[in-house]
């Protein structure tokens, strides 16, 4: 399973994390990340979450004020990374207790902790909610004093 990019993005469509698995140079990233917002927030709730744009395969879910966007090739499962969506939204409720957009914005090395614990090079890599948050934990924890 092949992740391009995660982007976590407001109704405003304003781009509140992104983090890209490939080198892709930055205003490629500012002009794939307006088309494909755009796409997103435009589509109503009854529609399918799930858009073709360029060579990527692009799956979405809204919760609350956030959409959680993952752009993955054109062969990857659809249903897979949608529930990869949801476990990363869970986790992340878990770490922050009902994560929001300002826990993003003023936590944003937190996340991307959780996100690089969850992935790796585009690749899934840990689903286990409790693994996850043992790291992330530890990470949070303040230094320990030598005295």
């Amino acid at each position: 399973m092949t992740i391009r990019f995660l982007l976590l993005v407001n109704k405003q469509g304003q781009t509140r994390l992104a983090n890209y698995n490939e080198n892709v140079p930055q205003e490629e990233r500012r002009q794939i990340e307006g088309e494909i917002v755009r796409k997103c927030l435009a589509r109503s709730d009854e529609q399918c979450n799930i858009v073709e744009h360029r060579n990527y395969k692009v799956i979405y879910r809204r919760y609350a004020s956030l959409f959680f966007i993952v752009g993955v090739d054109e062969h990857e499962n659809e249903l897979a990374i949608h529930e990869f969506i949801h476990c990363v939204v869970e986790t992340l409720d878990r770490h922050f207790g009902n994560v929001c957009e300002l826990d993003i914005m003023f936590h944003l090395e937190s996340v991307h902790y959780v996100l690089d614990e969850m992935m790796m090079n585009g690749q899934i890599f840990e689903t286990n909610r409790r693994a996850v948050l043992s790291q992330v934990k530890e990470f949070d924890a303040p230094p320990a004093s030598s005295s």
